[in-house]
């Protein structure tokens, strides 16, 4: 029996670990992310990178032929318009690997998400606020 993969610890990890061709994007995603949301801590959360404040502001994860950014399904709608190019889902957002990183769109959400973090406290997946 072939040995068990060990999931990766840290961001790090991930990227090290994912296919080489999405390396280089991963790297660019997380640079752009940490410049959007000074302060946010990184994690790994259900396997795939994630930077938190309060809450998980994005997540990001290496697909076969794409970045997966999850932004939640708020900064989805947010940036609807800008994000029409791009195949979405109701919180996550498919960047193909064949093209470049909107660098610019990343940091403009990634931003969103950390003034709804502190502004709505919406937690993350369900837009509720959270109750007191």
């Amino acid at each position: 029996m072939p040995p068990k993969k060990t999931r990766p610890q840290t961001i790090t990890d991930y990227i090290n670990a994912a296919p080489k061709e999405a390396r280089q994007r991963l790297r660019q995603m997380r640079a752009c992310i940490r410049k959007a949301a000074p302060g946010a801590r990184e994690e790994i959360k259900w396997g795939m990178p994630a930077f938190s404040h309060r809450r998980i502001l994005v997540m990001f994860a290496a697909f076969k032929h794409h970045i997966g950014f999850f932004p939640t399904s708020s900064a989805v709608r947010a940036f609807a318009k800008d994000l029409s190019e791009f195949a979405t889902s109701k919180g996550g957002i498919q960047l193909p690997l064949e093209k470049p990183l909107p660098v610019p769109l990343i940091r403009k959400i990634t931003a969103f998400r950390v003034r709804e973090s502190v502004g709505k406290d919406v937690k993350w997946r369900t837009g509720r606020k959270k109750r007191a």
